[in-house]
């Protein structure tokens, strides 16, 4: 497994030319028309190049302004070609011993620091810190609207393509990561692994989506803020929406409503 080279800056036209010595026409073409993804902001203020606003996705999402970094985070959806050309995403389970969501599955990614110069630059120093991910295997090609965690931060989803998979030799932090595995990202739009959670959140119900997964590493649950983004993304890469329905509103839903709600 692997991802790829660090965050550039590169117009629409130019996209294809930096994976050009990747042998994939579909995955050149997909960091070309996902370079050209923009979300839209909602109140479209920025502070140091941080978008402050909440963007939206099949609803609108909003939230009111949040601290510059102190309440960010970001997390990176690293994805590659697997060996039947399908897309597939680096997930992680996190350690035991964490205070957090411990053994949860997750994306790599983490808090903003000050050394981090935008969104990107936190996901790759994340990613190299948790799994050995050298950034200059990732290309960054879009930053995706912001969703928002139970513990109420800002985290921003960004995608990284993963030319060279082979180059990638993961090296786990022990103390943050216990297993790390990938699977495919279409997976995240079929109805046949999912299911539907009801739960609470300061007396208000949502669902909580759920996906299971068995791969040589082993059985894993794919839920909350991770499955979140990542019904997200495949919406946004795979255009089209997700095969299964709902009954109620997933978290990021019910933060919309809320929001709404006060402003």
């Amino acid at each position: 497994m692997a991802c790829i080279a660090t965050s550039q800056s590169i117009d629409c036209e130019m996209g294809c030319q930096t994976l050009e010595n990747q042998d994939s026409k579909k995955l050149r073409c997909l960091a070309n028309r996902l370079r050209c993804y923009q979300p839209p902001s909602v109140n479209g203020e920025t502070e140091n190049g941080i978008d402050q606003g909440i963007n939206s996705t099949n609803n609108t999402r909003i939230t009111k302004p949040v601290e510059a970094r102190e309440r960010r985070a970001a997390v990176l959806i690293c994805l590659f070609k697997g060996t039947e050309g399908e897309l597939r995403v680096i997930l992680t389970k996190r350690s035991m011993n964490l205070s957090s969501h411990p053994g949860d599955v997750a994306l790599p990614g983490g808090k903003m620091e000050e050394v981090d110069a935008d969104d990107s630059a936190t996901a790759l120093r994340e990613a190299m810190e948790e799994i050995g991910l050298d950034p200059a295997l990732v290309e960054v090609v879009a930053n995706l609207e912001p969703f928002i965690s139970q513990h109420q931060l800002l985290v921003v989803p960004v995608v990284g393509l993963l030319p060279r998979i082979e180059d990638f030799k993961p090296l786990l932090n022990e103390d943050e990561v216990d297993a790390i595995f990938d699977a495919p990202l279409e997976m995240f739009l079929k109805e046949d692994s999912h299911r539907l959670e009801e739960r609470e959140w300061r007396s208000r119900k949502y669902g909580c989506h759920l996906f299971d997964f068995k791969s040589e590493q082993g059985a894993f649950l794919i839920g909350g803020l991770t499955a979140n983004i990542l019904i997200r993304a495949a919406t946004i890469i795979y255009q089209r929406s997700p095969s299964f329905t709902t009954h109620l509103p997933d978290f990021q839903q019910l933060q919309n409503h809320l929001c709404n709600a006060n402003a």
